[in-house]
């Protein structure tokens, strides 16, 4: 554990078992209580090479570790354990020293956090719910074998359409809002579609054309950008949008759309990210630096077709973002059932978002944010954010902690 997980007591080899060193010791060892936690370690951590599933607590881990091999890494469970710590000292006694523990458990105080790693010596600690994405920041460098710096910035999203007209959009704008009322973070959204651009409208905001000599002029984005550009929705939501006439000829930059990004992630918690598709070399970046590309597809066979061409050319931009997709429609007259989708896609869409007719279009003409007044979406919108900021999708605000582990890229 960290140097050391608490100095184990002497225990005679002979009474060890398993836990003597040996070459052929798994490189990673897991036992969590729940279903959905161990679907989140699994979808987050990837292929590890040796890694065995267990269903258990740090109680179960203790009795397989008298007898087993210590594995590389191991990952517990302290729900529902009356003395976690007592619990990690017997743990020490069944492991050879050299153990990587990684730890889940319900508490969310920091306090608690700080005396697990730093005075127990486990080297991370993680609340639940676990989301995928936070089990690969935090537990997928140690269960590699690799660590390195974290990234200190606020999360970039990206939500973009498989194809036009399936409602990106309307999903970009009232997940930034979802996010702020879920976390009391601060929330950015970019607006990429420089023309023809419906974000701003949708919000009832008024932008300027700040946004585009920002992405053609990187060298002009200064610490005044955002006050300049950005337009107040909210206290903790602000909108960065162009709305260029149709025959405009804008020439954005990869370099400024990095700076305008690093300038939002040093301000802002979360940046949503509305990206054009299919991308040019500009949105390309975006992809690359997100941290969760949501695919926004309909109904329908060529959303079929153009989902599947989009997660492969997200992975072709070499992003680590995980890719979720959203079924925007679901029940809608005439169209596909969700089941095709899932055979078409491989594998069921992670949010479905019913149809409504009526809320999503008086809401956009009216400029006014869907989220607002129904409650269908807030509800869909709300287990999206809780996978893209591990915040769970029936209480408010995030704890301390939840939030010190929401930094990031």
């Amino acid at each position: 554990m960290a140097g050391e997980m608490m100095a184990p007591r002497e225990v005679p080899d002979a009474q060890r078992g398993g836990a003597v060193m040996s070459a052929d010791r798994p490189a990673l060892m897991v036992f969590v209580a729940d279903e959905a936690s161990e679907a989140a370690i699994r979808g987050g951590i990837g292929d590890v090479l040796g890694a065995q599933m267990r269903r258990g607590t740090v109680r179960t881990a203790i009795k397989v570790l008298e007898k087993e091999v210590t594995p590389r890494v191991l990952i517990v469970d302290i729900s529902g354990i009356e003395d976690p710590f007592g619990a990690l000292d017997d743990l020490a006694s069944v492991c050879t020293p050299d153990v990587r523990v990684l730890v889940v458990g319900e508490r969310t105080e920091i306090g608690f956090y700080r005396d697990i790693t730093r005075n127990v010596g486990v080297h991370e600690y993680l609340h639940k719910p676990l989301t995928r994405d936070n089990v690969a920041r935090l537990f997928g460098p140690h269960s590699q074998g690799r660590e390195g710096g974290q990234d200190r910035g606020g999360h970039v999203t990206a939500v973009c359409g498989v194809h036009g007209g399936v409602g990106a959009t309307t999903i970009a704008v009232n997940l930034a809002l979802q996010l702020e009322a879920a976390t009391h973070s601060h929330v950015a959204i970019l607006d990429l579609h420089l023309r023809c651009g419906t974000a701003a409208m949708m919000l009832g905001a008024r932008v300027t054309s700040g946004l585009r000599i920002a992405l053609e002029e990187p060298e002009r984005v200064d610490s005044l950008f955002l006050d300049r550009v950005a337009v107040p929705i909210s206290d903790r939501i602000r909108l960065i949008a162009a709305e260029e006439p149709m025959d405009a000829e804008e020439h954005p930059t990869e370099e400024g759309v990095r700076r305008v990004l690093d300038m939002l992630r040093q301000r802002f918690n979360h940046v949503v990210v509305d990206v054009p598709m299919p991308p040019g070399p500009v949105e390309r970046v975006v992809l690359h630096r997100a941290r969760h590309v949501v695919l926004v597809l309909g109904p329908d066979v060529a959303s079929i077709r153009d989902t599947v061409s989009a997660k492969k050319l997200v992975s072709a931009t070499g992003s680590a973002g995980r890719v979720i997709t959203v079924l925007n429609g679901v029940g809608r007259r005439g169209y596909l059932p969700t089941r095709l989708i899932a055979e078409g896609i491989g594998g069921p869409p992670e949010i479905l978002i019913p149809d409504l007719p009526r809320q999503l279009p008086r809401a956009a003409n009216l400029g006014r944010p869907a989220l607002r007044e129904s409650p269908q979406l807030r509800r869909a919108l709300a287990l999206l954010s809780q996978e893209i900021a591990a915040v769970r999708a029936t209480e408010g605000p995030r704890s301390l902690l939840a939030r010190l582990f929401g930094r990031g890229g």
